[in-house]
């Protein structure tokens, strides 16, 4: 059975492209730490896995327990460190360590606090084994990563993974616009979101669209999962999967408060504490994030408090709670530039009067039960209610200068603060549901299998309301939308994990079953329509470890994703012919780490679809209607490669480099296709919009134990079209037209002073302040300006 090895996992940035090394060495003795693992029979445990790491630092050194069972460690500089220890038929225990000590430590392990460890290690996709258990393309950002980077949002984050490809919107972060393998990153559609395993976007199977992310300082780990894993998870498993990981309580009290000040009126204040009292561990942080977007009249302020509880029962029950809550006050636009006005000036906003107001509030209880020594069953329940409100004067910038041509005193753009009226989009979505999975191992000697399933009953609820108000500050006015739309999903799936010696074998199937049900409450009588659809998605993958330190997979899994809800019922209550996405997903390949300090891995994938649903350029304007758009091909190759210099030489000052690739040299229309702008204009062959053939992310650095820690990092991202016409020309409103190659450097140093607990940073983002197009779908949005931010992160 899988049991976590440690809490807090260190992975070094790498990269390819060329940087800065900054080197600040102190002097310094250098002693030992050496101690003795025991059990409660005070016997010696011999072979247990011994860990010493620092948090802040880019440090960590491993060994193993000698007959007698003790271990040590030699040349460490003063400090405090993490020590974990796991051993065979054991819990894992972690402590603090302060070095020098006083003399030898002991250390006792008890029996497996089996619920406990399960439902620690329960949030994770790739469980305590890691990725080697995972036959499909798989990466981790760990806590390290994202501590040590700096970030400044979750986009900054996920351009780490290649594959991966993120799209700026307002500057700040809010909206997550992520494409995965060449899927369209609008709202990000076609991903899914996890939190822990648990469904993060409000309405996954009814409007998938994101309006809202929480902040990045709310995790400590990311894994984004493609391939056939992705069927124990739905509803969308077309191109991949993103789970945000939780920190989980720490099991001596410790407090943390992270302060972060920059320009464009940045400000990041963030207090955590976290620890264990008796069989209940406690984690809580609050963050506070406010400061300027991208253009002008955009600023966003950010409230994030998150909570989690993990309770043991005894050995074999244990039940987490969490609660979190989010909210946004933001001065911010949904319409972008035209040509004109981003010529005259590309931070530019005439929209001063739109704000945007959202409100997450979400529950879950997670039971963990052990039924045998190699089965146990988890059961999430899950709850969310998230409101938002949007007012603003325009949906694009083709609407103007008279709003959506029904609003007789706004005639131009000099009636834009005075006269012209507002549009309120105001939504509400409640999300619940209920999820048992039952894991268990079976089998001995060559052959061992891995039985995973489960089922999901899901409800969705979406209260829609426009409301047409007067004046640009007005936040009421007259109905002229009011929508109930409803989801019942009911889905389960099974994979088994077939292990004969080195080879693997995982084949699993899904299936969904999806009602769907909408209210048209302004007419008269009240329209209702109501439809369902279903169906099954296989997949299989197959994994070969035979190779030292190397794995090898491939595999092959059908893509599906649902219509949303407003697409297949329209709002007379009729039934549109509307089919889900489908398609089969094929990849093939390699994960190893050859020798110590060396680690990469890549893959060929292929995304055949027969039918993709292509929305028109244009969001939320003329021709934004969804149509089966028929046969797409995505297919190119990933890279993710990193060295460690300290790690190969054994030596504590380390020079690491990391780099993240993605090529997709394929990304076209297929069949007869026609083009959602332009319906008699055949695109067969065009290229698909906002799918770049290149993606590079790389970044080098140097770390030592005396706490410095500094790297640049360079972002690519390659030419794009904003069409399917595959327009070169730009347009007077700025909606089509040629995207150019994107290129920015990023640099961060930390400096941590151990005898103060305290890690010192700075940071900055578009050091060259370069200036991008990076979205005409509803206008051109601007990339993010120059940021430089510093800050101080105190643990106590």
């Amino acid at each position: 059975m899988r049991f976590i090895t440690h809490r807090f996992l260190s992975k070094t940035t790498i990269g390819l492209l060329f940087v800065f090394a900054t080197s600040l060495v102190f002097s310094q003795s250098l002693i030992g730490l050496t101690g003795r693992i025991l059990d409660r029979n005070g016997d010696v445990v011999s072979g247990a896995a011994v860990v010493l790491e620092r948090r802040d630092v880019r440090f960590r050194v491993e060994t193993r327990t000698d007959a007698s069972g003790t271990f040590g460690f030699s040349d460490l500089p003063k400090g405090d460190y993490v020590l974990t220890v796991t051993a065979e038929s054991f819990g894992s225990t972690t402590s603090m360590q302060t070095v020098p000590a006083n003399g030898p430590i002991e250390l006792l392990l008890e029996p497996r606090a089996v619920a406990a460890e399960i439902a620690v290690t329960a949030t994770s996709l790739t469980g305590a084994e890691g990725a080697g258990r995972v036959s499909g393309t798989v990466d981790r950002l760990g806590y390290q990563v994202l501590t040590e980077s700096r970030l400044f949002n979750f986009s900054e984050a996920l351009r780490k993974v290649s594959g991966v490809n993120v799209r700026d919107e307002e500057g700040f972060g809010l909206r997550p616009n992520i494409g995965i393998r060449g899927t369209n990153p609008t709202r990000s559609t076609k991903v899914l979101l996890l939190e822990d395993g648990i469904p993060l976007a409000y309405a996954p199977y009814g409007d998938n669209a994101s309006y809202y992310h929480p902040p990045i300082e709310r995790y400590e780990a990311i894994e984004v999962q493609k391939g056939s894993g992705q069927i124990a998870f739905g509803p969308q498993t077309v191109a991949g999967l993103i789970n945000y990981i939780t920190p989980n309580p720490s099991e001596r009290p410790t407090f943390g408060l992270k302060l972060i000040g920059g320009n464009r009126s940045f400000f990041n204040g963030s207090f955590t504490g976290s620890g264990t009292i008796g069989k209940t561990g406690i984690f809580a942080n609050y963050t506070r994030k406010q400061g300027d977007g991208a253009r002008e009249n955009v600023n966003s302020k950010l409230n994030d408090l998150f909570t989690k509880v993990v309770q043991t029962l005894n050995s074999s029950n244990a039940i987490t709670f969490k609660f979190s809550y989010y909210g946004e006050d933001s001065n911010v636009t949904y319409s972008g530039l035209t040509e004109a006005e981003y010529a005259a000036d590309p931070r530019s906003n005439p929209f001063k009067n739109d704000f945007f107001y959202g409100d997450r509030i979400g529950f879950s209880a997670s039971h963990t039960g052990v039924l045998s020594p190699d089965a146990f069953i988890t059961t999430n329940f899950y709850a969310n209610n998230f409101k938002r409100h949007w007012w603003r004067q325009s949906s694009n910038s083709g609407q103007r200068p008279n709003r959506l041509n029904v609003d007789p005193d706004c005639r131009s753009m000099a009636d834009l603060d005075t006269t012209c009226g507002n549009e309120g989009r105001l939504r509400q979505y409640g999300t619940y549901g209920i999820e048992p999975k039952l894991t268990l191992d079976y089998g001995s000697g060559a052959f061992r299998g891995e039985l995973h399933t489960g089922f999901r009953i899901h409800w969705e609820t979406q209260d829609r309301r426009q409301e047409n108000g007067d004046l640009p500050t007005s936040r009421s006015g007259v109905p002229v939308e009011i929508n109930i739309r409803r989801n019942l999903a009911v889905s389960g799936f099974v994979q088994n994990r077939f292990v004969f010696g080195d080879l693997s074998i995982t084949p699993g199937v899904r299936f969904e079953k999806i009602y769907v049900e909408r209210k048209n409450l302004l007419a008269l009588p009240i329209a209702t329509g109501n439809t369902s659809l279903d169906a099954f998605v296989p997949g299989v993958s197959v994994a070969y470890t035979g190779i030292p330190r190397t794995t090898v997979y491939g595999g092959v899994h059908r893509g599906f994703s649902p219509p949303r809800a407003e697409d297949i019922v329209s709002n007379t209550g009729g039934v549109v012919e509307l089919d889900p996405e489908e398609s089969w997903n094929y990849e093939v390949g390699v994960r190893s780490e050859p020798i110590k300090g060396l680690a990469f891995s890549g893959a060929f994938f292929r995304l055949d679809y027969e039918n993709q649903i292509i929305p028109a350029s244009i969001a939320g304007g003329t021709g934004a209607a969804l149509t089966n758009g028929g046969e797409t091909l995505q297919q190119g190759l990933e890279f993710t490669g990193q060295f460690d210099s300290g790690r190969f030489f054994k030596s504590k000052h380390n020079l690491y480099v990391r780099t993240a690739l993605t090529w997709l040299p394929t990304a076209d229309f297929r069949g007869r296709r026609f083009s959602s702008i332009t319906p008699s204009l055949l695109i067969t062959g065009n290229r698909l919009p906002y799918a770049p053939e290149t993606l590079v992310t790389s970044s080098i650095g140097y770390s030592n134990p005396s706490g410095l820690d500094a790297f640049v990092e360079n972002v690519y991202v390659g030419a794009q079209f904003g069409d399917d016409l595959n327009s070169l020309a730009t347009t007077a409103n700025g909606q089509r037209g040629f995207i150019n190659t994107q290129s920015y450097w990023n640099a961060t140093l930390n400096y941590r002073v151990e005898k103060w607990k305290t890690t010192f940073f700075v940071t900055g983002k578009n050091l060259l302040d370069r200036i991008y197009i990076v979205d005409r779908s509803r206008g051109i949005l601007p990339s993010s300006p120059r940021l430089v931010q510093a800050g101080v992160h105190v643990r106590f």
